[in-house]
């Protein structure tokens, strides 16, 4: 395994400059669209709560910067999760006809997941500029935490990956589960302090991780340790099940499709 994913990574350049490629190639606004989504949801939600549509308490972060900067690392999660489920699809013809690393496939996607943030990133230091977020030193391991973020989606999409392969349902499945997903994520609120729908919040897996990132490049103070730990294992139990998974089952995804 560790020796296909080294031999992979030429591959998964150029499988990353090909998807760049066709992903802004035909776009007007290019890669305006990093920037699109968390702003124009943090101008919905700033108009829901300045009119009392929405009851929301106090953030760490002027409620923008804290909206754009959680939307952001969602998009990131996001991405990573679908990652997997779309390569394998986009890649069947490829794997019908060809024999190569199939971890090329989930390199490639995680390298567009980085390529993504960079330009999220001119987005975030605007924000730390604009807002006047004070930099503490625990920015510089936010990052870690970042990745661990990554880890767990890419974990979740390496375990979908072959069922996404043989059918088309999982990524509708996946698009109608992420919506909802969101909305038990501190992305627009703070982290509950009390009651049911705290457990809930507390329970998502994603919580921690967020929440760390964000507080790690912002405040330093951090709120989520011990769920930081049980997320942060689960992600890279998942991500090593995941590529286990993904090795066993692609040889008879293969072989169906060929059929």
């Amino acid at each position: 395994m560790i020796g296909d994913l080294l031999a992979s990574r030429e591959l998964a350049w150029r499988l990353l400059v090909r998807d760049i490629s066709a992903q802004y190639r035909q776009s007007f606004l290019g890669v305006m669209w990093a920037f699109i989504p968390p702003i124009m949801t943090a101008m919905g939600l700033i108009a829901a709560k300045n009119s009392g549509v929405l009851n929301i308490s106090e953030t760490d972060l002027p409620y923008a910067a804290y909206v754009m900067f959680s939307t952001a690392l969602w998009q990131i999660f996001v991405e990573a999760l679908n990652g997997p489920v779309v390569a394998v699809n986009q890649a069947k013809p490829m794997l019908a006809k060809i024999n190569f690393p199939r971890e090329a496939l989930i390199l490639s996607k995680l390298g567009e997941v980085g390529f993504n943030f960079g330009i999220k990133l001119f987005l975030i230091i605007g924000l730390f500029i604009w807002f006047k977020i004070p930099v503490t030193a625990s920015i510089v391991l936010a990052p870690v935490a970042l990745i661990h973020l990554v880890v767990l989606g890419t974990g979740f999409g390496l375990l979908l990956s072959p069922l996404g392969a043989l059918y088309n349902d999982i990524q509708k499945v996946l698009a109608m589960i992420v919506a909802p997903w969101l909305l038990i994520t501190p992305v627009m609120y703070p982290v509950p302090q009390e009651g049911w729908f705290r457990m809930i919040v507390a329970l998502n897996p994603v919580t921690p991780l967020l929440v760390t990132t964000r507080e790690l490049a912002t405040t330093g103070v951090l709120t989520e340790t011990s769920g930081f730990w049980w997320s942060s294992t689960l992600a890279f139990g998942c991500l090593i099940f995941g590529w286990l998974l993904y090795r066993l089952a692609m040889p008879y995804i293969v072989e169906r499709m060929s059929a």
